[in-house]
C-alpha cells in the first residue's frame, strides 16, 4: 500500500485530499506545516509527499529541500499541491526541486490520474 504524507494547513483542503486518497486505497497521514513534515519523515517512511507551498512555521519549498536532502528521501516524489496556478508557477516549482505539481482547487479526476503514476500496491 502506498503511504502518503499530506502537508496542508487548510482543514477543508486536508479533509478533501485525505478522503480522496483513503477512498482510493492509499494509506494517508497529514500534518499542517513544513516543520511537522520534517519531523514526520524522520519518524516514518513515506512513498509520496503532497506539499502545500504557503504553510505556517516553515514553507513547503524549505521543507521539501530539507526532506529531499535526506538520503532515504532523495528519490521519494514530493508534489507541490498549491493554489499558485499562474502561468510559469508549475515550471518554477519543478525547478525548485518538486517532482510534480497539482493546482488547487483540485480537479478530482486529474488528481487521481497523477496519483496513479505514483501508485505502489
Amino acid at each position: 500500500m502506498t503511504r502518503v504524507l499530506v502537508v496542508e494547513d487548510n482543514p477543508l483542503n486536508m479533509e478533501l485530499v485525505v478522503e480522496i486518497l483513503k477512498t482510493s486505497g492509499f494509506e494517508v497521514y497529514g500534518v499542517i506545516n513544513g516543520e511537522d513534515a520534517i519531523k514526520e519523515v524522520e519518524r516514518e517512511q513515506y512513498d509520496l509527499i503532497l506539499m502545500d507551498i504557503e504553510l505556517p512555521v516553515m514553507d513547503g519549498i524549505s521543507a521539501m529541500r530539507i526532506i529531499k536532502s535526506k538520503p532515504e528521501y532523495h528519490n521519494v516524489p514530493i508534489i507541490a499541491l498549491t493554489a499558485f496556478a499562474m502561468k510559469g508557477d508549475k515550471e518554477k516549482f519543478l525547478v525548485e526541486g518538486f517532482d510534480d505539481y497539482i493546482s488547487k482547487p483540485i480537479d478530482v479526476p486529474e488528481f487521481m490520474k497523477k496519483m496513479h503514476i505514483f501508485w505502489k500496491s
